[in-house]
């Protein structure tokens, strides 16, 4: 099939995303489930508040420790900029908190319950194996890992540990809509399965981005850690309006460097709903193969950006991932944002404003069992909804000592897919034979060598 026939295939789509718009206000309904005594009540007493370490100290710690707050106390927070660090203690714990730039400080801490972590993809693994070995519960924001490899590791260390941890995917626990969308599809309501579809957007570009002055209060080896040892750049925005060109603040998403792009940033969002989709429905083998499009604001050559001065990452992107018995996940930057999932006996669009399609419109007179809901939460209990939900599911589980929503393994499974995207991206589109079960690349040492990154010295795991 040519590309185009394929773009024609993505028009199809938003005319049935159009037609499926008009579902009932009845079928929107959420399932809920409340446990007789909420983590709000039980956690009334200063002695039952959780005590949170926090490393990463910007804006989704503190929307994440906003939705958290009726249950955790934040007492100490490590970040690289002095700055943020402040400004968050000030917000968030009221300037009480300890504060530290080496996170190993707070790791040191006995009187700690739980770690978060909200720190660029790059400083994720890290940091994660060391505080689940030195004891601590952690909740990490996604996507885990900048490689495969680490996956590995991340995955092993929690076996060994048994620490609780869940991962930042709060899709998970957004009831009204995608957890009433894996009801829908463990219900049987769309038969088999034989296509999911991961529309995530597109990347943004940028000018040349100048060498700058590192602001005050930012350590920038720390901040690069791992990564290579680069010159701060930074561009600001005319008249300084919005955040400008970097390689660092929130703009790190758009750097292999120190992520993967879209293919990580939202992949690790809607291709884990795909994925779960898939488990639901039966598919538990992992993907054959992976191959497609993809555009790059830069050259490469042997999958490395050749241009240092502006964001490299794909812009642009059409993948293909083939599992056994003829599945297809898509993975696609150019339609609605969000996902699509075909059975023989119906299909259904989910997103964070909307769940649609015939299958959804028929709950009104043919509605899901009370307790589908449930079912698909691992009978785990329901409390809030979104964000303070998984919030709150974390919190239940480490001390259940259960397994969240969003565990590591089914993290690393879907992000596998979401890596070897950015492989093949990297390597100009070319299709990888994947073999799940050794979770290597067949036949390409060159793609397979892509499946880890060396640390710079000084920065290396700390298996303790």
């Amino acid at each position: 099939m040519t590309q185009r026939s394929k773009l024609n295939s993505g028009q199809q789509r938003r005319q049935f995303l159009k037609t499926a718009a008009a579902a009932t206000a009845a079928a929107s309904v959420p399932y809920f489930y409340s446990a007789p005594k909420t983590l709000a009540d039980e956690t009334k007493s200063k002695n039952d508040r959780v005590a949170m370490g926090v490393i990463g100290a910007g804006g989704m710690a503190g929307g994440n420790m906003n939705s958290a707050k009726d249950w955790v106390d934040v007492v100490a927070i490590s970040d690289v900029d002095l700055g943020r660090l402040q400004s968050f203690n000030q917000r968030h714990s009221g300037g009480k908190a300890v504060e530290s730039v080496d996170y190993r400080e707070l790791l040191d801490r006995k009187d700690i319950d739980a770690v978060h972590i909200a720190t660029p993809d790059h400083w994720h693994t890290k940091p994660l194996i060391e505080a689940m070995l030195a004891g601590k519960d952690v909740y990490c924001e996604k996507p885990l890992t900048l490689t495969i490899d680490e996956g590995k590791l991340i995955r092993k260390v929690q076996k060994e540990t048994g620490r609780i941890v869940q991962v930042g995917t709060q899709q998970r626990s957004t009831f009204h809509l995608f957890v009433k969308a894996m009801a829908i599809v463990n219900e049987g309501r769309l038969g088999k399965i034989h296509e999911v579809q991961a529309a995530i957007g597109g990347a943004p570009t940028s000018p040349p981005i100048p060498v700058a002055d590192v602001p005050e209060g930012l350590d920038w080896d720390r901040w690069l850690g791992p990564a290579p040892l680069v010159d701060y750049r930074n561009l600001p925005s005319e008249k300084n309006r919005g955040r400008g060109n970097t390689n660092c603040h929130y703009e790190f998403r758009w750097w292999y460097e120190y992520s993967g792009g879209k293919l990580t940033d939202w992949g690790a969002h809607h291709v884990d709903i795909c994925n779960w989709a898939l488990k639901l429905n039966g598919q538990t083998a992992g993907p054959l193969s992976i191959g497609g499009t993809a555009e790059h604001p830069v050259e490469f050559k042997d999958g490395v950006p050749q241009q240092n001065d502006r964001y490299n990452t794909a812009t642009s992107f059409l993948f293909n991932v083939m599992y056994p018995g003829g599945t297809k996940m898509i993975i696609r930057n150019d339609t609605d944002n969000g996902v699509l999932i075909s059975g023989d006996k119906g299909k259904i669009f989910v997103n964070r404003g909307r769940l649609v399609g015939k299958p959804v419109e028929e709950l009104k007179d043919n509605p899901l069992p009370e307790d589908a809901i449930a079912k698909v939460y691992k009978n785990l209990p329901m409390e809030r909804n979104e964000r303070a939900a998984h919030w709150a599911n974390f919190l239940h589980c480490a001390k259940e000592r259960a397994e969240p929503i969003s565990d590591v393994h089914t993290h690393m499974e879907m992000l596998n897919v979401c890596h070897l995207a950015g492989i093949s991206a990297r390597l100009g589109g070319r299709e990888l034979k994947w073999d799940d079960h050794s979770e290597q690349i067949v036949g390409d040492s060159q793609a397979n060598s892509m499946l880890a990154r060396p640390y710079r010295s000084g920065y290396e795991i700390d298996m303790g």
